[in-house]
């Protein structure tokens, strides 16, 4: 693959602002958006169903047995192009949002359709809105990822105060037909307005559709840097989707009450906000691997953090913002090193099988915090887990070398 990359253009943001702006709306509706915001329907459920906490978790984790099907989902995305699978990724993710809504009392059915949500991450990621802002974006190709992701963290930091109303009016079922409604009926016309209005990429001399340059997607997995940066991500979704799908009953527990604890979700929605704008800017002109392992450092002390005694309110939020930073950066780093270290040939499933690697983490993650709650009766366990796992992540990327693979 050619080392050399276009000249600077003043007109990126001219021509690719659309693109960004329909990747914040629709990768913020994806299954990812749940992921931070199911704690809010744990005691709901629970208390409707009699399941614990460990039983919601490991139906959560095991559903990511879906993200087997990404790189082959992925490699359509680079087939046939992403509208489709926008289109079709998002009509599933609503329809398993209204199954949720009507679930009875069987735990098995929570898994399935939590497996449903899982398989509609390639049309509502990085990995195809990604694709598109990679193919239009060079000198500012880190900004314009760390806005597009920010779709996931905005809504993150403002529907928590909207659902909880929904949920306290209407209870949690309401809460899952307000999600529903969201992403059909407002996230996927705004994301399809936006890319149609960005016309096909011409900057380059290619289409969405057209041979662009790259490794495949063999030569991509025999390359040892696919696998430590498949291992970065497992490393940090091990150590903070575990966390975040905990994070109302872990501020319940700390004597909060239900609006007070879901200003935790806002912190953290805050932190990857700040992480992918601030971080995307940074990676643009520093080396990416110093700032991502910062960043990890960073988290793995906000975790830390989070074990101290007698936190208030306040020092809850500070710590789990700072324990969200690397969750926020890496969804910008991991589309960036894709497309940066393989190119655009196959980026589809380059990028969806990093992917996969990532969500066993998530499902690692979701899994053992729930479990270790129930085994010691408290949250200090999973923590130390984090933290700890952060801090590997910090310096699996300090190897990571910058250098473009052969095609």
């Amino acid at each position: 693959m050619s080392t050399r990359q276009p000249a600077p253009n003043r007109s990126e943001w001219r021509r690719g602002w659309p693109v960004v702006l329909g990747a914040v709306v629709g990768s913020g509706a994806g299954p990812a958006l749940f992921q931070n915001l199911s704690s809010m329907f744990v005691p709901g459920m629970t208390g409707e169903f009699g399941w614990s906490r460990g039983a919601v978790a490991a139906a959560s984790g095991l559903g990511f047995a879906g993200s087997l099907a990404v790189p082959l989902l992925g490699r359509m995305v680079d087939r046939i192009g992403v509208r489709p699978m926008i289109v079709g990724c998002m009509v599933a993710l609503a329809a398993a949002y209204l199954g949720m809504a009507t679930m009875g009392g069987q735990l098995w059915h929570y898994h399935l359709l939590v497996l449903a949500l899982a398989m509609t991450v390639p049309g509502t990621s990085a990995l195809a809105y990604g694709k598109l802002i990679a193919a239009r974006f060079f000198a500012h190709r880190g900004l314009a990822l760390g806005i597009a992701t920010s779709g996931l963290p905005l809504t993150t930091l403002l529907l928590p105060i909207v659902l909880a109303e929904v949920i306290e009016a209407f209870g949690w079922r309401g809460g899952f037909v307000a999600l529903a409604l969201y992403s059909a009926l407002i996230a996927l016309p705004i994301a399809l307005v936006a890319i149609r209005t960005a016309g096909p990429v011409t900057r380059v001399g290619f289409t969405e559709l057209a041979h662009v340059s790259g490794v495949t997607a063999p030569q991509a997995r025999r390359d040892p840097r696919f696998w430590r940066l498949g291992l970065t991500g497992f490393f940090v979704n091990l150590g903070t989707i575990g966390f975040v799908t905990q994070l109302v009953p872990f501020g319940i527990d700390h004597d909060l009450t239900g609006k007070q604890a879901a200003l935790l979700l806002t912190a953290f929605g805050a932190s990857q906000v700040a992480a992918r704008v601030t971080f995307g800017a940074l990676i643009d002109r520093y080396p990416p691997q110093r700032i991502a392992a910062t960043v990890a450092g960073v988290s793995a002390l906000g975790f830390a953090a989070l074990q101290w005694p007698g936190l208030t309110l306040p020092g809850l939020m500070a710590g789990v913002f700072c324990a969200g930073l690397m969750n926020g950066a890496e969804n910008d780093l991991f589309p960036f090193f894709a497309a940066r270290l393989f190119g655009l040939r196959a980026y589809g499933e380059v990028y969806g099988t990093l992917i996969v690697v990532a969500l066993v983490g998530s499902g690692a993650g979701i899994i053992g915090f729930g479990a270790l709650h129930d085994a010691t009766g408290g949250d200090a366990a999973g923590l130390a887990v984090a933290s700890t796992a952060l801090a590997i992540a910090g310096l699996l990327f300090t190897g990571l070398r910058d250098r473009p693979a052969q095609g």
